[in-house]
């Protein structure tokens, strides 16, 4: 065996180490770049604390900068929103204040917009695919995983594809562009300032916030849109912070659109006895119909991926089957004309064909290759979803007197709770921009069946199925990145004591005598692993005969039982479960299996339950109990 198979350190390798070694895979047979990353997290540490401290130990600070935040985000989205408005008008040749989708452009537009759009949007990916290969982290990916760190340059990325996407008439909406920009800035704005990781998490949960309330005029959806699927959850702590951010947000996109509300239906509804059980058979359908929409965009990107040709020309293709679809429905062509119109006109027959087509067309852009999101595609199917079911009550059962409105209504949320993942939200919505409190009431039963019938059947929304099919392990924005950062290379201790597995007990006795060691962790004359040798098995009298001829290796177990670098606490856990041993060897990687250090089972326990607190503390908003780190 040779002397760099021992490795010693200090008591000081049980410190954390910095964000962002959280995935350290082939350690490699020297653990000295733990010590030199501890080296700079002290150095960084003692240089970035004072710029830092101002800010981050204020509440007020944090309120205020929240609130500068969602007005620059607020103007950011009425920007991007009369942009994309005038981008469509001029693509399509759209009279002076008519929305796309609100009548038939001329044919050699509907169809070569969005292929000359497609082909546009393919190069440019292309191009920008060489430089950044990576994959653009969303909000909710940023602040599960990465504690609110996302790229500003890669929202940027997200936020052009978008903005051609929607521009070349795209079956898709502007809130993934406004949502990526607006928590883009805000986490790059929180990482320059260094607030702490609860901090820039909320930050980036204000600038989501900011970007949907702009958008729909809309503080109160805007702030839990934040809380459900931003942040993962409810806080005080956030509250503040939040609607700060979605209420200056509104008043500055107001300078720009006029403070027009998308949704509003015109007039109140009327909704009494068992309205409310019709209210939970829209919502019931209206879960189906979600998952319908959702396992589409799934079908259309297989169909795609399996078409032959480049990548770059698939959004040209897409461009061409969408814009023959808006032919003959003109209605599919952007998220939908006004996002929703106020009142859904035409018999049964137009408004399913209309319902079916723009499934499709949604479908197909997202299949395709174009960018964007289903938030305002979501609430026009569930729409045109109501619309149809109030037509077919008004003629086969004019006698439960069901207000047509109502339906569309609940149509709307109950749709788009499905597929965006967002309940409360679509309640908020349609209560803010009808300001209709029954109407709110009856889209709450229907918000809840919705939900369920998805959770239960299909256990995803749109968000967090794409993570699936993307293999990243997450289903909310709950931050679960710390326990991914809390990894066996960050738990173990690096004095293992080793020992040849061909020496004999006596020999083991006279290198560890009785007191000096628990476990001895055993390798072969490769030095790879070989297994673990209980200490007060060696010194048993009852080998006391045998001492001078029994192996070690005869004595060694758990051989496979080991961690890994990468292996996150839970991981760790689970491991002590199944061997049933107080420590556990951590190989170098799964092809070199050399031992680099160990993890006691007591300390990984006690780790984590530190870190659940600390979570539990931030949650709540106790800034000064967690120190300074």
């Amino acid at each position: 065996m040779h002397n760099s198979d021992v490795i010693n350190t200090s008591e000081a390798s049980h410190a954390i180490m910095p964000d962002n070694t959280a995935s350290i895979d082939g350690v490699g047979d020297n653990a000295r770049t733990g010590a030199s990353l501890y080296a700079t997290l002290d150095a960084s540490a003692a240089t970035t604390l004072s710029d830092r401290w101002s800010v981050r130990d204020s509440v007020l600070a944090v309120v205020l900068l929240a609130a500068l935040i969602g007005g620059a985000v607020g103007l950011a989205v009425g920007l991007l929103h009369e942009g994309v408005l005038a981008l469509q008008g001029a693509a399509f040749d759209l009279p002076h204040g008519e929305r796309l989708g609100q009548s038939a452009p001329e044919m050699l537009r509907t169809l070569g917009v969005p292929v000359a759009g497609g082909l546009l949007l393919g190069l440019l990916s292309s191009l920008v695919r060489r430089w950044r290969p990576n994959a653009i982290i969303d909000a909710v990916e940023a602040n599960a995983l990465y504690g609110g760190k996302m790229s500003l340059i890669d929202s940027l990325r997200l936020t052009v594809t978008t903005t051609l996407s929607n521009g070349s008439g795209a079956s898709v909406g502007m809130e993934a562009a406004y949502t990526q920009a607006g928590a883009g800035f805000a986490s790059v704005v929180g990482q320059r300032l260094r607030l702490r990781r609860a901090d820039l998490r909320t930050m980036v949960g204000c600038g989501a916030a900011a970007a949907i309330a702009a958008a729909y005029h809309a503080p109160l959806a805007g702030a839990f849109y934040a809380f459900e699927l931003v942040l993962g959850g409810y806080t005080l702590a956030a509250l503040a912070p939040v609607g700060a951010a979605a209420v200056l947000a509104v008043a500055a996109s107001g300078l720009l659109t006029g403070g027009e509300i998308p949704l509003a239906l015109g007039r109140p509804v009327v909704i009494a006895g068992w309205d409310y059980a019709a209210c939970g058979v829209v919502g019931f359908l209206a879960g189906w119909l979600s998952i319908l929409a959702m396992q589409a965009v799934t079908v259309a990107e297989r169909v795609f991926k399996r078409l032959p040709g480049p990548l770059w020309l698939r959004p040209a293709l897409g461009g061409a089957a969408f814009g023959a679809l808006a032919l003959a429905v003109p209605a599919v062509m952007g998220s939908g004309p006004g996002a929703v119109p106020p009142e859904l006109a035409g018999g049964a027959l137009a408004l399913a064909l209309t319902l079916v087509a723009k499934v499709l067309a949604s479908a197909l852009s997202l299949g395709s290759g174009f960018r964007g999101g289903l938030f305002s595609a979501s609430l026009f199917i569930g729409g045109l979803f109501g619309g149809l079911l109030a037509v077919a009550t008004d003629g086969f059962l004019p006698q439960l007197g069901i207000d047509g409105g109502l339906l569309l209504l609940v149509g709307m949320g109950s749709v788009a709770a499905g597929i965006v993942g967002a309940p409360v939200t679509m309640v908020l919505l349609v209560l803010e921009t009808t300001q209709d409190l029954w109407a709110a009431s009856g889209v709450l039963i229907g918000v809840v069946l919705s939900t369920t019938v998805v959770r239960q059947a299909f256990g995803y929304s749109f968000a967090t199925w794409r993570f699936h099919l993307r293999g990243v392990p997450i289903r909310g924005a709950y931050d679960v990145g710390w326990l991914s950062e809390l990894t066996a290379f960050r738990l173990m201790r690096r004095d293992a004591k080793i020992a040849p597995a061909n020496l004999t007990v006596e020999a083991l006795r006279r290198l560890y005598p009785l007191g000096a060691a628990k476990m001895v962790f055993t390798v072969d004359e490769a030095g790879t692993y070989a297994g673990l040798v209980d200490m007060a098995t060696i010194h048993d009298p009852d080998q006391d005969a045998t001492a001078g001829e029994t192996r070690v290796s005869t004595l060694a177990r758990n051989a496979d039982a080991v961690l890994l670098p990468g292996d996150d606490a839970r991981t760790v856990l689970r491991r002590f479960g199944s061997a049933e041993v107080e420590a556990l060897p951590v190989l170098s990687s799964p092809t070199d299996r050399r031992v680099i250090g160990y993890v006691t089972e007591s300390f990984a326990l006690r780790r984590y339950s530190q870190a659940l607190e600390r979570q539990r503390g931030e949650d709540l908003g106790e800034r000064g109990l967690w120190g300074r780190d």
